[in-house]
């Protein structure tokens, strides 16, 4: 279980937690933790406090330019871990932009190799933090922009780390991609991708350009030519016309208190630097192709001013190609970097009587919190435990309903044999793509899946509906609200029902979730609200509310803060919500807020009013925002936040 992030100073940290004798209040004096507590004295960025099995860590998260700055070095010694990772670069006119370089000594982390430990010391002069930007937009047709470098070390000296800036996606029939962290795609009709920081992967060929220093230390891969995706940290883009961004590369060093990046393969988050996507050689307008995971953006035909074809803020995601028949089109800005350092503060001495998840210590009691698929070990049971379990929750609708809650199950009591036992963590339902005034149908909002602690089975959320031939909203844990438009009362979607995947969508499951509401049949034609673990979906759009979890779980020090993180998300009384549905999307202003009315909630996503349904928050388990596409644009629904399975049990 995560710490809560704290802003600024570290004197308001879990360190003083411990000192002020707090403690003692909610840890047993036999099986709490240790005094040994000293890590370093330090500030700078937004600071996050948690465990990783029985290590306690500082994290400083730096997404704009600051200091770090160290006053004592503890009892833990002066070594730091780091993140730096650059911005991306621009998309150009067909290929994506290159994401920016990514680098950590982070222990265990698959990029680690070759880059350096780093050593700190106490006293006047403080270190240096460079938030590289994202490359700028440009309007075709043109060469898109390499990214800016980030860098953490001393300010005058050359010794610290350096992430270099994603390289620019080439011109149709004039330039290569450019050469960066990550490599940018190519042009069609033969144009090379440009090369990644990589000595494991042969640089593309390009005339005249050498080899950048220092080659040697991986950073990302290279782009992809014809009208490819730029390359990403965790692989190459795909070869176009059209191809995906390279996929980005996983890191937990922030901590569950504030989840960083985007979410990957099986809903798991922390993907950063992913590829932008090539534009697509089709000529439907509006045709896009979605890259991997690590905050690149899509590649558009005819995209111009639609805001997903730029990498995203923080990840240093590339950014999405642009191409048109005729006129003018947007190629994607460049997400701007990212700066993580944390340490050792502390070092827990309760012993676990199983293994798996976060492990955290609360009020005599042994938490694991499971925020991706693993597996709860028991290693001295049976046990009697209390659960938390969350389904992924749903997408919203095109011109429709919002996204229901993945399904929320809780009870104590629970026996668990000794052995392993798979959890798995549902992941939430991918965002709908809808077109302005098409006369194909618009899409229903996709399902989130299912999470499972033993036999115990949360169903994921069902979708919203969409208005082609008014779509009903989806059964599920709780259900999706029903499509907007003016076609008379819409049906939603059932809650407390299988998701399709373990069950049939119309069998009726262990009570967990709501329904959706029906639409609104005048203006502004609002779509129903999804359903939430706490009640059903409001007509019009406010989505249904969520619950707040056990006090079995409440721990202090894992609340979230004002922009989440630590456990759940705030709520209608308070913090540590979860299970919210997804708001309508309508016509007109107001919009229809996720999670209840005066949300949102949850975490959960609202409706846009017109626009883009805003996606549900990591680990949520909350329905996204229904869509409604913008006078001569297209859109995309909210996407379902991604579940999370909570286990305690005494200490």
């Amino acid at each position: 279980m995560a710490f809560k992030s704290i802003q600024g100073s570290a004197k308001q940290s879990l360190l003083d937690y411990f000192v002020s004798g707090k403690a003692v209040q909610y840890h047993s004096a036999e099986k709490g933790f240790s005094r040994d507590i000293s890590g370093l004295t330090a500030t700078g960025g937004v600071i996050s406090d948690y465990t990783d099995g029985s290590t306690v860590y500082r994290a400083h998260i730096f997404t704009s330019s600051g200091t770090f700055s160290v006053s004592a070095i503890g009892d833990f010694g002066s070594n730091v871990e780091y993140l730096v990772v650059a911005g991306g670069g621009g998309g150009g006119y067909e290929g994506g932009g290159g994401a920016g370089g990514f680098r950590t000594n982070q222990s265990g982390h698959p990029l680690s190799t070759g880059n350096p430990s780093f050593t700190v010391t106490a006293g006047p002069t403080s270190y240096t933090v460079t938030i590289g930007g994202g490359a700028a937009s440009a309007v075709s047709p043109a060469v898109g922009g390499n990214g800016t470098d980030s860098y953490f070390g001393p300010p005058s000296t050359p010794a610290g780390i350096t992430a270099k800036g994603g390289g620019g996606a080439g011109r149709y029939n004039t330039v290569n991609g450019s050469p960066g962290g990550s490599g940018g795609g190519g042009y069609s009709s033969g144009g090379a991708g440009g090369f990644g920081y990589n000595p494991l992967t042969p640089a593309p060929v390009l005339a005249a350009v050498p080899l950048p220093s220092p080659y040697g230390i991986t950073q990302g891969n290279n782009g992809a030519p014809e009208a490819g995706g730029g390359g990403g940290a965790g692989g190459a883009g795909s070869p176009g016309p059209g191809g995906k961004g390279g996929i980005g590369s996983r890191t937990d060093i922030a901590g569950p208190s504030y989840p960083i990046g985007t979410p990957g393969p099986g809903g798991t988050g922390g993907y950063l630097a992913g590829g932008g996507s090539g534009a697509p050689g089709s000529p439907s307008p509006g045709v896009s192709v979605g890259p991997d995971a690590g905050g690149g953006g899509y590649g558009y035909f005819t995209g111009l001013n639609n805001p997903l074809v730029n990498g995203l803020a923080s990840t240093g995601g590339g950014g999405g190609g642009g191409w048109s028949g005729s006129g003018n089109t947007l190629q994607g800005a460049g997400g701007s970097g990212i700066v993580v350092v944390r340490y050792q503060i502390a070092q827990l001495t309760a012993t676990a009587k199983a293994t798996g998840g976060a492990i955290s210590y609360y009020s005599g009691k042994t938490i694991h919190t499971f925020t991706s698929s693993g597996v709860f070990n028991v290693t001295t049971g049976p046990l009697s435990v209390e659960y938390v379990v969350v389904a992924g929750g749903a997408s919203g609708g095109i011109k429709g309903g919002g996204g229901g809650a993945g399904g929320y199950r809780t009870a104590t009591g629970f026996t668990v044999n000794p052995g392993p036992n798979t959890v798995t963590v549902g992941a939430g339902g991918a965002q709908a793509f809808g077109v302005f005034n098409s006369p194909a149908p618009q899409a229903l909002g996709k399902q989130g899946t299912a999470s499972v602690f033993s036999t115990i089975v949360s169903q994921g959320g069902g979708g919203g509906g969409c208005d082609s031939s008014n779509t009903a909203g989806v059964n599920g844990g709780s259900g999706g609200g029903a499509a907007g438009g003016g076609y008379g009362t819409g049906t939603a979607g059932l809650g407390n029902r299988g998701d399709g995947t373990n069950q049939p969508s119309a069998t009726t499951v262990p009570t967990q979730g709501n329904d959706g509401a029906s639409n609104v049949a005048s203006s502004p034609y609002a779509g129903g609200g999804g359903g939430g673990a706490g009640s059903a979906g409001n007509s019009p759009g406010p989505g249904g509310t969520g619950v707040q979890v056990p006090t079995t779980f409440q721990n202090p020090a894992s609340a979230p803060g004002p922009n989440g993180g630590g456990l759940g998300y705030p709520g209608p009384s308070g913090t540590y919500w979860l299970a919210g549905g997804g708001g309508g999307g309508s016509d007109v202003s107001p919009t229809s807020t996720g999670g209840g009315p005066g949300g949102p909630y949850a975490g959960a996503g609202n409706g846009g009013a017109p626009g883009p349904g805003v996606s549900a928050l990591t680990n949520s388990g909350s329905g996204g925002g229904g869509a409604t596409p913008p006078s001569s644009n297209n859109t995309f629904s909210g996407a379902g936040g991604s579940g999370i399975v909570i286990i305690a049990y005494p200490s």
